[in-house]
């Protein structure tokens, strides 16, 4: 099976990787062509446009930052659906707005050509141990069609309903996320302010009620004030505004969401958009007077 993958940042280097690693033919694209060339010295084809990735392909995946990054690679000028074939299949992964979704879904449609939406929760980390929990919105035929190819991604595949129904479940991940970090920032800043061994007592909180993800895999950043990068806080902050949107529409008031992007707007706008999420502990922190 011939694959496009278009879009290779943090998360999506390594999922192409993977992809070459289990064996697919691969054609990648991305906008920032250097990022190509590890993959083509691996195998991999590159292609100077997302229409020449999807040319031949049965299946291209996009991973890339936002609702007009999708619409530009999938429909644009040099957009990957005018090469592609009836009964292929595109496999949305980014996070965008399930009414984008359901837009691209239809315009798709018209050239028989089927768009699952599936984005990602797991961080860089899931992006290269294949780890990744992938949400799946769309025509449940055709995720069957390329379940092959999401199994080596992700190590949990859910399908969640029709088009858009991925994009709404993702938001709900995001919304969960923000306000886990804070908690364990909040929680974490206690101790540190208390002056005890809180190192010992992230370990004893970590094995009770209050383990999560964040807590285990963020908290020990968060303790030295340090934010390598997992998933940006600007796309963060981009992805909760889709939550929060969503959210309008549907009359659901998402107040802890609120505050959470409201924190990450005052972080971007500080220069710290391309640290970890969890950099949300900076505000904590600095508001308890432990940096000072």
């Amino acid at each position: 099976m011939r694959i496009g993958f278009i879009g290779l940042g943090t998360m999506g280097g390594p999922m192409a990787a993977r992809l070459l690693d289990a064996g697919f033919e691969l054609t990648v694209h991305n906008r920032t062509r250097e990022r190509e060339q590890p993959l083509a010295e691996r195998g991999a084809q590159r292609a100077a446009s997302p229409r020449e990735a999807a040319t031949g392909a049965a299946v291209v995946c996009t991973m890339v930052s936002d609702t007009p990054d999708v619409e530009a690679v999938l429909l644009g000028e040099h957009g990957a659906a005018a090469a592609l074939e009836p009964g292929a299949i595109v496999i949305d992964m980014s996070t965008i707005s399930p009414e984008a979704v359901r837009r691209l879904h239809a315009s798709l449609a018209e050239r028989e050509v089927a768009l699952l939406d599936a984005p990602v929760s797991g961080g860089s980390e899931g992006a290269q141990q294949g780890t990744l929990s992938i949400m799946v919105g769309g025509d449940g035929a055709a995720l069957e069609r390329v379940r092959p190819v999401l199994e080596v991604l992700g190590r949990t595949i859910t399908y969640v309903g029709p088009s858009g129904a991925g994009q709404v479940a993702k938001a709900m991940n995001q919304v969960i996320v923000a306000g886990t970090y804070a908690a364990v920032a909040e929680g974490l800043a206690l101790g540190v302010a208390a002056g005890i061994d809180v190192e010992a007592a992230h370990r004893a909180v970590s094995g009770g009620a209050a383990a999560s993800w964040g807590l285990t895999h963020r908290g020990p950043n968060m303790l030295r004030n340090s934010y390598p990068l997992g998933f940006r806080v600007r796309l963060h902050r981009k992805d909760l505004g889709i939550a929060l949107d969503t959210a309008a529409e549907l009359g659901i008031p998402l107040p802890l969401a609120a505050y959470v992007a409201q924190l990450e707007t005052g972080l971007i706008k500080r220069g710290y958009g391309d640290e970890d999420v969890s950099a949300i502990a900076r505000v904590v922190r600095e508001q308890g007077g432990l940096d000072s």
